[in-house]
């Protein structure tokens, strides 16, 4: 993939950057992989908002994601890249020997005509290949995390994003994850050698509303820029600040940097050391 940039005829297109689709082979999705995708809006069942400034955007369809690559032992050539408007890394079809189809998370590197392997035994630690990560070599970056067996990738799936496994002691394994976290895994959970692919998404810029409406994300307002009535930002004559001593969610609850991971989650004996804090 690359970046590439236009004329700034107008003010949106001059700081806007765009994908290039250099690494892409086929324009359309294997019709039997996809289906429709119902939009929400950032609504539940009963039909309230729990997610605002969703809605509209483009139409699109769901591609069926094979995350588990439970075809073990059967390698699997290659025979497109594709682009999912769903997600951020590139997916790749496997045709496999017996005539079946699968999609699954591309990894970076990878290109059509090479083949790919899943097992639960220990295989060649090449890019695309799949297996436990009690037999990866230490020190490697792997994607596509489970984190119970069989349960299908859960960590390290989006555009670039890579896992290092640290060490292996006992039934364990120690990953240092895209955020600095560092937790535990069991080491019978499979990951995919290398990284997820299309590394360079985090260098687009939209240049514009348009383009944030397009992904079906709505209008954000500041807090601080409505009334007394709307925020507990709101109000005062002119540009002023939110006069809290800190800033607040429009229902009154403290905002950014309020820990909301709960004390007694099982979980937490897993996590060796928490990610990094923000500057």
């Amino acid at each position: 993939m690359g970046i590439k940039r236009v004329k700034p005829t107008t003010p949106g297109r001059r700081g806007a950057t765009f994908d290039d689709f250099s690494d892409i082979t086929v324009s359309k999705p294997f019709k039997r992989l996809t289906k429709s995708k119902r939009r929400t809006s950032g609504r539940n069942v009963q039909g309230k908002i729990t997610i605002r400034h969703r809605g509209g955007g483009a139409k699109r369809n769901l591609r069926l994601i094979d995350f588990k690559q439970d075809k073990f032992d059967i390698p699997g050539r290659i025979d497109t890249i594709e682009y999912d408007p769903n997600r951020g890394a590139r997916i790749a079809l496997l045709c496999y020997n017996d005539g079946e189809k699968r999609y699954i998370v591309a990894s970076d590197g990878l290109k059509t005509g090479d083949t790919v392997v899943s097992s639960q035994k220990k295989i060649e630690a090449k890019t695309g290949y799949r297996m436990p990560l009690k037999y990866i070599p230490i020190g490697m970056e792997v994607h596509n995390v489970e984190l119970k067996k069989n349960a299908g990738a859960q960590l390290a799936r989006g555009a670039g994003n890579l896992v290092k496994l640290m060490s292996v002691e006992g039934d364990r394994a120690q990953l240092k994850m895209p955020s600095g976290e560092i937790r535990l895994v069991s080491g019978d959970c499979s990951a995919t050698i290398g990284k997820a692919s299309n590394p360079d998404k985090r260098l687009i810029k939209l240049g514009k509303a348009g383009r944030s409406r397009y992904l079906g994300i709505r209008p954000t307002v500041r807090g601080k820029a409505m009334n007394p009535v709307d925020h507990p930002h709101g109000g005062g004559e002119g540009n002023q600040p939110i006069g809290l001593k800190a800033p607040k969610t429009p229902w009154g609850k403290k905002a950014l940097g309020v820990k909301t991971r709960k004390k007694n989650r099982p979980s937490s004996r897993l996590i060796i050391q928490r990610r990094k804090k923000r500057k």
